[in-house]
């Protein structure tokens, strides 16, 4: 698949998983990842963002859904700029969501790393202000 395609592929998913303040994750699994992808997010796990680890397929990455959208609410996901060159697209952005039990707010500036094969992402890497967002969860 070309460059092009793979960045409409996520337009259109990230533009679904703001519309439905994150009730859209059958889209992802159906429309964009992999069954072998590889998904790791910065804080690695790490207490009290334990949902944000590294999953190496799409069975296991179930887990990290169903953790974020029970621990959490999504009040936007914004993506302002796409950066994309061969098989890699970057998403550039920011997001706010609030934790359900301590009802903070963490809003954070957002990059998302993905690379695809053959129209569906093997590859993806979250980065974001894991201060701000632990800093919610307690």
């Amino acid at each position: 698949m070309s460059t092009e395609a793979n960045v409409e592929i996520l337009k259109e998913a990230y533009r679904r998983w703001h519309d439905s303040k994150g009730a859209s994750v059958d889209h992802w699994f159906d429309s964009v990842v992999a069954p072998n992808i590889s998904f790791g997010s910065v804080p690695r796990g790490a207490a009290p963002l334990n949902f944000a680890a590294q999953y190496n397929n799409d069975v296991e990455l179930r887990a990290y859904f169903d953790g974020l959208l029970s621990e959490w609410s999504m009040k936007h996901y914004t993506v302002d700029e796409y950066i994309a060159q061969g098989d890699v697209v970057v998403a550039r952005g920011s997001c706010a969501w609030t934790h359900k039990k301590t009802g903070k707010l963490a809003e954070t500036p957002k990059i998302d790393y993905w690379r695809f094969k053959d129209g569906k992402a093997v590859e993806f890497y979250e980065y974001f202000d894991t201060a701000a967002a632990a800093a919610a969860a307690t």
